[in-house]
């Protein structure tokens, strides 16, 4: 025998949709932002390096 249990107030659809997607603002994260800092660096330091 199954015992089933009625909801007493009805679910929010939008909520579902909302927790299932990334919303809100999409920002880099902290090392991802650490790894183009570092990159770009390295670019200005090849670029003022004399060549030879």
């Amino acid at each position: 025998m199954k015992l089933t249990i009625k909801n007493l107030k009805p679910r929010n659809p939008f909520v579902v949709a909302s927790l299932r997607r990334a919303a809100g603002a999409h920002r880099q994260g902290a090392s991802t932002q650490r790894q183009a800092s570092r990159r770009e660096l390295q670019r200005e330091i090849d670029r003022l390096r004399p060549s030879r």
